[in-house]
């Protein structure tokens, strides 16, 4: 009997993305590019890609699928190389600066006037004037206000969320190619990715005093007999169950007395009775060692 489950949507297949972004952004965005289905070439410098040297897992995951060459854009020989690639290319995705791409002749006049039907996507720190600016992931989320106190952020968020954009940005320059003749260049930066995943904590949302930042009693991490538990109770009905359980009522999730009466009672609790009462009351938490 034939299969009913309906074929898997690759959105980029058929499509060539050839990449010269080294580090995180580029190689992720590729990654992405790579699982929806587009063919995937990357060219590196002689001295390889920086990520490979400090953290060769990533390294490894990060180019699943991709085909990688060693190519030296400094020479005439790197160049015609290159070009050659393009020839045969859809979309091109770069992570240098602009006065970089202008050494390479990589600038996005000089390669619409050479390859007229190839896109662009440029991953950059910041956008317009600002993208000869030095910066990293840290510098770009502290911009966005996500850098709140001495503690390094728990994972790599602008340079994540630009591989997204990025991945994103292939995907609006193909759809761009359907409407109109020639190739087009999209701009990436990083510090805008930043903006975006910063936008809750702009509106107030996770700040202290915001009901997901700590001021709602049923949306906080709290000591238990044997570890932690993240409890996400924060709508009326979760909140409810919650309470009723360990005895709370009636239930402002906002008073103190609330959150203290609540942190009496999980830190009383193991996980494992934790986990339990979860399921059988419908409350969103989740347990956590030490």
């Amino acid at each position: 009997m034939p299969s009913l489950a309906p074929p898997e949507f690759l959105p980029l297949d058929g499509v060539r993305v050839l990449s010269l972004a080294l580090n995180l952004p580029g190689p992720a965005a590729l990654l992405r590019c790579r699982a929806m289905g587009a063919t995937c070439l990357k060219l590196e410098p002689p001295g390889g890609d920086p990520m490979g040297l400090y953290n060769r897992p990533a390294y490894t995951a990060l180019h699943e699928g991709v085909e990688v060459r060693t190519v030296d854009l400094k020479t005439e020989a790197g160049q015609q190389q290159l070009h050659a690639e393009l020839a045969s290319t859809d979309v091109l995705l770069t992570s240098f600066r602009p006065s970089a791409l202008q050494k390479l002749k990589l600038d996005w006049a000089t390669l619409q006037a050479r390859h007229p039907a190839l896109s662009q996507v440029a991953i950059v720190g910041a956008p317009g004037e600002r993208a000869e600016e030095p910066g990293h992931d840290l510098t770009y989320l502290a911009e966005s206000g996500l850098v709140t106190g001495t503690e390094l952020p728990p994972t790599l968020y602008a340079d994540m969320g630009g591989a997204l954009l990025a991945s994103e940005a292939v995907l609006k320059a193909m759809l761009q190619q359907t409407r109109q003749r020639g190739g087009v260049y999209l701009e990436v930066a990083l510090n805008a990715s930043a903006d975006w995943l910063a936008l809750p904590r702009t509106w107030g949302l996770t700040k202290p005093e915001g009901a997901v930042g700590g001021a709602h009693a049923g949306y906080r991490v709290y000591p238990c007999a044997d570890g932690r538990v993240a409890v996400a109770a924060l709508e009326p009905h979760f909140a409810v169950r919650l309470c009723e359980v360990a005895g709370v009522a009636p239930p402002d999730m906002m008073a103190p007395a609330t959150h203290a009466a609540l942190a009496a009672w999980l830190a009383t609790r193991t996980r494992a009775a934790l986990e339990a009462m979860g399921r059988e009351r419908d409350v969103p938490l989740l347990t956590l060692a030490d």
